[in-house]
C-alpha cells in the first residue's frame, strides 16, 4: 500500500469504521449510566434550586480557589491542553472544512499560524503533565493504564498534526495519514478509556448539581 492508499483509506473508510465505533460506544455509555437509575429522594424540594443542575455543569468548569493554590500547576496545565486541543480541533481551517463536508456545518477559522502555536503549546502542556505525573509520588501511585493511555491517545493527534502542518520526520502525504489515523484510534478508544468524561462530565455535574440543590446545599 502506498502512502496516498493510506491516506485515502484513512479518509474513508477508516474514519467511516471510527466514527461509527465512536458513537456506538458513546450511546452504550449513555445506555449504562441512565439504566443504573436515580434513587428516589422522599425529601422536600428546597425552594430557588431549579436550576441546580445547569449551573453546576458551569460552575465546576471553574477552578475551585482552595485547590487552586494548591496545585496551581495542575490547573494551569488542566487548562491548557483542554483549551487548547479544542481550538487545535475546532478553528483550524482543514477541521473546519472536514466538519462542513462531513455533517454540513462550518464556522469562521482562526490564522493558522495562531492554531499552530497554541498547538506547540498543547504538547508542551501534556509532556508537563505527564513528567508532573511520574515525578508526585501518590499522583504515580494512583495512576493506572488508563491514564498513561488517555494521554497517549490525546497527545498523538495534536503531535502528528504538528508534525504534518511543518512537514517534519516522514513525507507529508504519509504524516498526513498517520494523523488521520491517530484522530481516528482517539475516536475509537474514547466510549472506552477516562476520555469518555468528554460527555459523562456534563451528565454527572447536572445529576450531582440537581441532587444536591434539590436538599437545599450551597453550590
Amino acid at each position: 500500500m502506498s502512502d496516498m492508499d493510506l491516506l485515502l483509506w484513512a479518509r474513508g473508510p477508516g474514519l467511516q469504521i471510527a466514527l461509527a465505533i465512536c458513537i456506538f460506544g458513546m450511546l452504550l455509555k449513555l445506555f449504562e449510566i441512565f439504566s443504573l437509575g436515580r434513587k428516589p429522594d422522599l425529601s422536600v424540594a428546597r425552594p430557588g434550586n431549579a436550576a441546580a443542575g445547569w449551573i453546576t455543569i458551569f460552575s465546576r468548569s471553574l477552578p475551585n480557589r482552595t485547590l487552586l493554590k494548591r496545585t496551581f500547576p495542575t490547573y494551569l496545565m488542566g487548562y491548557t491542553f483542554h483549551i487548547g486541543f479544542f481550538v487545535a480541533l475546532l478553528f483550524f481551517a482543514p477541521h473546519i472544512q472536514l466538519f462542513r463536508k462531513t455533517v454540513g456545518l462550518g464556522w469562521p477559522a482562526l490564522p493558522s499560524q495562531l492554531v499552530d502555536g497554541v498547538s506547540l503549546l498543547t504538547i508542551v502542556a501534556l509532556l508537563l503533565m505527564l513528567a508532573y505525573r511520574l515525578y508526585h509520588p501518590v499522583k504515580r501511585f494512583l495512576s493506572t493504564f488508563d491514564d498513561y493511555a488517555s494521554w497517549a491517545l490525546t497527545l498523538a493527534p495534536l503531535l502528528s498534526g504538528y508534525l504534518a502542518f511543518h512537514h517534519l520526520l516522514l513525507p507529508y502525504t504519509l504524516m498526513l495519514a498517520v494523523h488521520i489515523l491517530s484522530v481516528e484510534l482517539l475516536l475509537v478508544f474514547m466510549p472506552f478509556t477516562k476520555l469518555v468524561h468528554t460527555m459523562s462530565l456534563f451528565v454527572s455535574r447536572w445529576y450531582n448539581g440537581d441532587a444536591l440543590g434539590h436538599k437545599g446545599a450551597r453550590l
